[in-house]
Protein backbone atom coordinates (compact mmCIF):
# COMPACT_ATOMS: atom_id res chain seq x y z
CA UNK A 1 0.00 0.00 0.00
CA UNK A 2 1.27 3.45 -0.96
CA UNK A 3 0.41 6.73 0.70
CA UNK A 4 0.45 10.26 -0.67
CA UNK A 5 0.02 13.35 1.52
CA UNK A 6 -0.77 16.66 -0.18
CA UNK A 7 -1.16 20.19 1.13
CA UNK A 8 -4.21 21.53 -0.66
CA UNK A 9 -5.43 25.12 -0.68
CA UNK A 10 -9.06 26.05 -1.10
CA UNK A 11 -10.69 23.40 1.10
CA UNK A 12 -12.92 25.66 3.16
CA UNK A 13 -15.82 23.50 4.29
CA UNK A 14 -17.49 20.10 4.37
CA UNK A 15 -18.69 20.49 0.79
CA UNK A 16 -15.11 20.81 -0.47
CA UNK A 17 -14.06 17.87 1.66
CA UNK A 18 -16.88 15.77 0.20
CA UNK A 19 -16.02 16.82 -3.38
CA UNK A 20 -12.42 15.68 -2.98
CA UNK A 21 -13.35 12.40 -1.28
CA UNK A 22 -15.99 11.54 -3.90
CA UNK A 23 -13.63 12.31 -6.81
CA UNK A 24 -10.72 10.32 -5.36
CA UNK A 25 -12.90 7.34 -4.41
CA UNK A 26 -13.78 6.95 -8.11
CA UNK A 27 -10.13 6.21 -8.95
CA UNK A 28 -9.39 2.51 -9.29
CA UNK A 29 -6.92 1.46 -6.59
CA UNK A 30 -7.71 4.18 -4.03
CA UNK A 31 -8.31 2.49 -0.66
CA UNK A 32 -8.82 5.33 1.81
CA UNK A 33 -9.08 9.12 1.63
CA UNK A 34 -8.60 11.42 4.60
CA UNK A 35 -9.20 15.17 4.34
CA UNK A 36 -8.14 17.38 7.25
CA UNK A 37 -9.86 20.77 7.05
CA UNK A 38 -7.81 22.36 9.86
CA UNK A 39 -4.43 21.59 8.27
CA UNK A 40 -5.58 21.64 4.62
CA UNK A 41 -4.11 18.23 3.90
CA UNK A 42 -5.35 15.27 1.91
CA UNK A 43 -3.98 11.80 2.70
CA UNK A 44 -4.65 8.99 0.25
CA UNK A 45 -3.82 5.31 0.72
CA UNK A 46 -3.75 3.51 -2.61
CA UNK A 47 -2.60 0.47 -4.56
CA UNK A 48 -2.02 -0.17 -8.26
CA UNK A 49 -3.33 0.87 -10.75
CA UNK A 50 -3.67 4.31 -9.07
CA UNK A 51 -0.57 6.53 -9.17
CA UNK A 52 0.52 9.57 -7.17
CA UNK A 53 0.33 11.72 -10.32
CA UNK A 54 -3.20 10.51 -11.08
CA UNK A 55 -4.30 11.32 -7.52
CA UNK A 56 -2.79 14.82 -7.65
CA UNK A 57 -4.37 15.48 -11.05
CA UNK A 58 -7.73 14.33 -9.70
CA UNK A 59 -7.51 16.80 -6.79
CA UNK A 60 -6.60 19.66 -9.13
CA UNK A 61 -9.33 18.78 -11.64
CA UNK A 62 -11.83 18.95 -8.78
CA UNK A 63 -10.96 22.64 -8.48
CA UNK A 64 -8.40 22.69 -5.68
CA UNK A 65 -4.73 23.61 -5.78
CA UNK A 66 -1.92 21.47 -4.45
CA UNK A 67 0.78 23.52 -2.75
CA UNK A 68 4.17 22.22 -3.83
CA UNK A 69 7.13 22.91 -1.61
Amino acid sequence: MNTVLCSVSGIQNKEGKTQIKNALNKLKGVQEVGVNLSTGTVKVDYNEPATELEIKNCIEHTGFKIEYE
